[in-house]
């Protein structure tokens, strides 16, 4: 008996977004912070979100019960240093999909030149069931799922 060959994969959805790097954003060395990378990496995640077609969490609450996607596991590698006056490209994707989290890739490039990468694992929130404050986790929305797989 012959296996059924498997289909292609489609290629994951990759959003770019350029970060200019400003004197403020660097130590006394003249390089970047390591913390502004999180605060880069962190919006380049909504603004994954907001480039595939997901409206703002407000609206995604109104219609799915979803308020968001916090940060759970973080890995970041860092290869080169950026100063300011410099460019900085975030190449982001989702690269797993799973029941109620996601893991998130986060390239940051100044040119072809890797500068670092940082993983993320993010759920889905929605305020608690029981009315407490709170957030739970839930599951994924079909329709934002297939938003940002879409090429």
């Amino acid at each position: 008996m012959q296996a059924t060959p498997m289909p292609p994969a489609v290629p994951a959805r990759t959003v770019v977004m350029k970060v200019p790097v400003e004197f403020g954003d660097c130590d006394p060395a003249r390089i970047v912070w390591f913390p502004n990378f999180f605060r880069w990496v962190d919006a380049a995640s909504r603004n994954f979100f907001v480039e595939c077609g997901v409206p703002s969490w407000d609206e995604a609450e109104r219609i799915w019960g979803v308020n968001g996607t916090p940060l759970v596991d973080t890995q970041a590698k860092f290869f080169n240093t950026a100063t300011y006056g410099e460019t900085l490209e975030i190449h982001t994707t989702v690269t797993e999909w799973r029941n109620k989290s996601f893991v998130h890739e986060h390239r940051v490039q100044r040119g072809e030149t890797p500068i670092m990468t940082c993983i993320e694992i993010r759920v889905f929130s929605a305020p608690k069931a029981d009315g407490s404050r709170g957030i739970r986790a839930v599951p994924i929305p079909a329709d934002i799922q297939r938003l940002c797989s879409q090429q």
